[in-house]
């Protein structure tokens, strides 16, 4: 690369040696050439996150949730620090008091709340292993994480109770005791008590161990704090171990990086908790914030009112994922062209003013502090009104929205990419770079990253514009895949974890995202989707020849090429009333309704996933061949190809917008 602004090349690039793929040199960012941020001293452990700040910040708000006044939702009412701890040491005593100690798995069930950050800190001080359930999972991926990581004790959300009970009987093999976060009823008590377990309500376990006090164990930096289990991109979700040493090399990282771009967090910012828990990139933002002494105010759960919560909170630091700003921006736009005309004229020229500003060099403040007090001071109200950091995650944000948004929020606008195994934040942009849109930025200031060569699909790392599979090093890193150390060996080789992530170097330094290495992606709400899965179960559609199933990070659904078997798709036809020839019927409507309508029926039969369904197709007469080179000669698609040839038709499905249909 000809001018790595951001980053320091550590290691020379590795020609590739017989079968082994090439690797391209090995970087670190700028702010880490003297070395990595060294370990905190006292800080061993997530406990000791959270046990410091009570010590330096007792009075300090911590945790806030609306109050509900006459039937309404109010201001947040706020638990300082002490009082919080006060509340986690209750609950510590009582998971002791039930016989559960150091290395018991844990399971944290339902949407954020004061509760689920004390039941992870209680699993902090004395040693269990916190299993995030995930509030959007199913009863069975629900049953398959509680047996396969052995969780013996459930917190969970009251209207959350009912689904843990569809885990019965399997799951009692393990769970004997369910806590609820409210209050439990007669018939779920009765329910519980007939698979010989406890249940108990959130005011009913506060007092389990009132009576007694346990010291609590020595915990070491290599120990497992949390295993957090990925969605399942094939087949069942994989528990991803994550040490204490994980999350707090990333804190000093994090530090470390908003040191040097002069963004210090201190305690009194302020940040809204809505993304889930059970996600690495909530859980480290919210350690960030508990290490500073800082407030954590939550949603209420509706994301119809996330706004009005926002208003209400006035956080500092907004996280979010790009379906979110997705919608911030169509709100903003549609909200702005149905204004007046002299309205709509003043804030385009303002717009235009400021973005051209912006791109010549000048930070967002200095931009336009005129434009900004008089025209997008009503967008900056919008979203509290303090918000000056802004940072995506999960996927990747759009080009026109993540510029959009960084001219008119007047805070900066950061993309960042990390997965479960790298403890999250792994590269994230920088502060006025207006050189990196469309990038994740470059690395963060605790990891060494590098691509990898993967010929088979034309990236070679070691090419003028470097492309590869991502690779990242370095002690935030996973410790490996609960029991599967199969699939930790096919991901962690000499101590680089291969992301499966495709990128490209840019000049300055920063990471683009630009492929997928295996057929698996993320749709643009950050669900992951395995396409060959997929095309299995929709290819046993009798009326389907074969499918080619697409979808990517900037969408929220699905879209299908094809290719229908004549003698099935002409007997329709002929049932009802419908007179053309094949290559017609492939362009008629009602056709193309009629195959959807029968993708519908095998995922409902399937139990797919809503954003697994299809919501649009296109009908090809012409069987994918090798002479267009769309198969192999084996007939393995050629994905690529395969988005080449037919990226008009792509195109043209997805223009049909927020309301897909055939």
């Amino acid at each position: 690369m000809a001018q790595n602004r951001f980053i320091v090349e550590v290691e020379k690039a590795k020609e590739a040696s017989g079968d082994t793929p090439s690797r391209g040199p090995v970087y670190r960012s700028i702010f880490a050439k003297d070395g990595f941020p060294p370990p905190v001293q006292g800080l061993d452990s997530c406990w000791d996150v959270f046990r410091l700040s009570v010590e330096k910040y007792p009075n300090n708000p911590m945790l806030g949730a609306r109050e509900i006044v006459d039937g309404k939702h109010g201001n947040y009412k706020w638990q300082t620090y002490k009082e919080v701890y006060d509340i986690v040491l209750k609950v510590g005593n009582s998971i002791r008091s039930c016989g559960y100690g150091e290395g018991i798995k844990c399971g944290i069930y339902g949407t954020n709340s004061a509760e689920w950050i004390m039941s992870m800190e209680a699993c902090n001080a004395h040693g269990l292993l916190c299993v995030p359930l995930y509030d959007t999972l199913g009863s069975g991926a629900i049953e398959f994480i509680i047996c396969h990581a052995e969780v013996s004790i459930t917190f969970a959300e009251e209207k959350k109770i009912p689904e843990l009970l569809k885990t019965f009987p399997n799951a009692t093999k393990y769970l004997k005791t369910i806590v609820s976060f409210g209050k439990v009823t007669a018939e779920q008590k009765q329910e519980v008590e007939k698979f010989g377990l406890t249940i108990y309500s959130w005011t009913e376990f506060l007092q389990v161990g009132e009576s007694q006090s346990f010291d609590l164990p020595v915990k070491k930096r290599s120990d497992i704090c949390t295993i957090m289990y990925t969605s399942g991109t094939t087949g069942d979700p994989k528990g991803v171990l994550i040490s204490n040493e994980s999350i707090i090399t990333l804190l000093a990282g994090v530090k470390r990086l908003l040191e040097s771009v002069n963004e210090n967090l201190t305690e009194k910012d302020v940040y809204l908790s809505y993304l889930p828990l059970a996600h690495i990139f909530d859980r480290v933002i919210e350690e960030t914030f508990i290490w500073l002494g800082a407030s954590i105010g939550f949603w209420r759960g509706d994301v119809k009112l996330l706004i009005e919560d926002i208003g209400e909170l006035k956080p500092t630091i907004f996280c979010a994922v790009p379906r979110v700003l997705d919608r911030v921006y169509s709100g903003l736009t549609q909200k702005i062209s149905s204004g007046g005309f002299l309205k709509k004229t003043l804030f385009n020229f303002a717009y235009s003013y400021k973005s051209n500003k912006m791109m010549k060099g000048h930070n967002h403040e200095a931009a336009s502090p005129l434009f900004d007090r008089i025209v997008f001071d009503k967008v900056k109200q919008g979203l509290g009104g303090k918000v000056r950091l802004i940072l995506s995650g999960a996927a990747p944000l759009s080009v026109h929205v993540e510029s959009y948004l960084r001219v008119v929020t007047c805070a900066h606008v950061l993309q960042g990419y990390g997965l479960t195994e790298t403890c999250a934040g792994t590269f994230v942009s920088l502060p006025n770079q207006h050189g990196m849109l469309g990038t994740v930025g470059p690395p963060v200031p605790n990891v060494d990253a590098c691509l990898e060569s993967v010929p088979e699909m034309g990236y070679d790392a070691l090419a003028s514009t470097p492309r590869g599979e991502i690779c990242v090093k370095g002690d935030t890193l996973f410790s490996g895949y609960y029991k599967r150390e199969d699939l930790t060996k096919e991901v962690l080789i000499d101590g680089w974890f291969h992301t499966g992530d495709i990128g490209e170097w840019q000049p300055n330094g920063s990471m683009k995202i630009i492929d997928r290495k295996k057929n698996i992606f993320k749709l643009s709400q950050g669900e992951y989707v395995a396409v060959e899965n997929l095309e299995n179960i929709f290819g046993q559609v009798p009326s389907i020849e074969s499918i080619w199933v697409y979808g990517n990070s900037f969408e929220a659904f699905l879209v299908a090429v094809v290719n229908p078997r004549k003698q099935a798709l002409e007997h329709w036809a002929e049932q009802n009333g419908i007179s053309m020839d094949f290559n017609s019927l492939c362009e008629d409507s009602r056709a193309k309704g009629y195959i959807l309508e029968e993708l519908s029926k095998i995922g409902k039969e399937k139990k797919l996933k809503g954003f697994e369904f299809i919501k649009a197709v296109h009908l090809d007469p012409v069987p994918f061949d090798m002479e267009r080179d769309l198969i192999t000669p084996t007939y393995k698609k050629k994905r690529p190809q395969l988005l080449k040839h037919y990226q008009s038709v792509i195109d043209n499905m997805y223009k049909s917008g927020s309301k897909p249909r055939a």
